[in-house]
């Protein structure tokens, strides 16, 4: 998927990848706007607490930190959805801040996907998706398990291009 061209790092997208990725990047600008909630497991995911066993703690850290991490975030998700082609397709080109900006940017939007499908560390993907392809092949969540997966194939990709 992605390679190193000179300083560059290039890939070619269809139609529908640039869908999916318009869309999770939207989302995840949209949970950290209109939807930004603590309650919300997600976002308690992308803001983990500092001192979990000090709530007094977690709220001054949070105090100091949590708008620029927001931004961050936002502007992460922004990256992505700048340098995503027309809806026709075709081709990314990053250069090194906007490698590191989509490595960031996709990694939260699989840390929220994985919340809402129940993901765990040692989760066996594969199986899962076998399972829910067994039990509905036309089911969103058998959609929600391969989006999850193409954003951690397309994140390794990012990142084996650029350690070359």
């Amino acid at each position: 998927m992605f390679r190193r061209q000179g300083e560059r790092y290039v890939a070619t997208l269809v139609v529908d990848e640039v869908r999916v990725l318009r869309k999770v990047a939207t989302e995840v600008v949209g949970l950290l706007t209109d939807g930004f909630d603590h309650t919300d497991p997600v976002v308690g995911r992308l803001f983990p607490e500092v001192y979990p066993d000090d709530s007094a703690g977690t709220a001054e850290f949070r105090k100091y930190t949590e708008g620029d991490l927001k931004t961050g975030k936002i502007d992460q998700a922004g990256a992505i959805l700048a340098a995503l082609p027309d809806s026709a397709g075709g081709e990314v080109q990053l250069d090194a801040e906007a490698a590191e900006a989509w490595l960031r940017g996709l990694n939260d939007a699989r840390l929220a996907m994985g919340v809402r499908l129940e993901i765990k560390d040692g989760t066996d993907l594969g199986a899962e998706l076998d399972e829910a392809v067994a039990a509905d092949p036309s089911s969103s969540r058998v959609f929600q398990l391969s989006v999850y997966a193409y954003l951690g194939y397309l994140q390794e990709s990012l990142l084996n291009a650029m350690l070359d």
